[in-house]
């Protein structure tokens, strides 16, 4: 698996620090008026080489989110790895939307085999298919992280919603109604507090101001805090545990946000030869996400 042919490489020294390329995000987000006056993404691909995780943050994340403590790094938390060199890319210049107040919708994850604890990593980031959806505009960020021999370990694609923007020279397409939400029989209920966005934020780096607090959440739109979507998945991932093997895919589909503090209803459970999960508000009966996990 390769990136598309004729993206220019750019090699950054080392993984860029989250909080510098949300400060920029926001300076570009005062800027920004009347939405994008283009439709075209960059044509470049970022690689970072040499990366390495840190094992207190691994031991950390590992805690927070249920997963076993050993040497194989999670899925979730290689998408951690990854994740600031996507952002680097989505808070460019010339990347035609902005970076904060954009929405996860959905993620696919492909793991070919684990990656362990002190392997050097190379990182690439690229953005591909930017197109209208129904609310806005829509675009997939790859990640693909490759192991100490070069080849791909692990693939992610997340797409990412740009509220109330419109490309220029395209039309919104219709949207499609959405199947009613039946809640399943819970296999879980977990506990969120108010601090899980913060927490989360300690031991991946992604502290984006809608997890952070109310008083910044509400700085665009949010009355609470809300959870990482990918905090959520990642969690729901754990569940499945050692049964997922060492090779699959891992799908999110987000619906609704977790606002903050939450005590959600979860199912995780065997469907066929994966196992399906589902996260929602027991007491509204509403959906939060749903996704797979299934071997290859």
């Amino acid at each position: 698996m390769t990136a598309p042919a004729g993206l220019r490489e750019v090699v950054l020294p080392a993984v860029p620090a989250l909080g510098g390329l949300y400060l920029r995000a926001g300076a570009a987000r005062l800027r920004a008026r009347g939405g994008p006056s283009r439709s075209t993404l960059p044509a470049v691909r970022l690689r970072v080489d040499g990366v390495r995780a840190d094992p207190a943050r691994l031991t950390a994340y590992q805690h927070l989110l249920g997963e076993t403590a050993d040497d194989r790094l999670p899925a979730g938390f290689v998408h951690v790895l990854a994740f600031p060199v996507a952002t680097a890319l989505m808070s460019r210049p010339d990347f035609p939307l902005t970076l904060l107040g954009m929405v996860h919708l959905a993620n696919r994850v492909t793991q070919h085999r684990p990656l362990l604890l002190g392997q050097e990593l190379g990182v690439h980031a690229w953005a591909e298919d930017l197109r209208p959806h129904h609310r806005g505009a829509q675009v997939d960020l790859v990640t693909s992280v490759h192991g100490p021999d070069g080849a791909e370990a692990w693939r992610g694609v997340s797409t990412y919603l740009a509220p109330g923007v419109r490309l220029p020279g395209t039309e919104r397409p219709e949207r499609t109604d959405r199947e009613e939400f039946r809640p399943p029989l819970p296999t879980a209920r977990w506990r969120y507090d108010a601090d899980r966005g913060r927490r989360y934020a300690a031991v991946s780096g992604d502290a984006n101001p809608i997890h952070l607090s109310a008083l910044s959440a509400k700085a665009f739109g949010f009355p609470r805090a809300i959870a990482h979507g990918m905090d959520t998945a990642a969690r729901a991932l754990a569940g499945v545990g050692a049964q997922r093997g060492d090779r699959f895919t891992w799908t999110a589909e987000f619906a609704a946000p977790v606002m903050l503090p939450a005590t959600p209803s979860v199912r995780v459970a065997r469907d066929g030869a994966g196992f399906g999960y589902t996260v929602w508000d027991g007491r509204r009966h509403k959906l939060h996400l749903h996704g797979r996990v299934d071997p290859i």
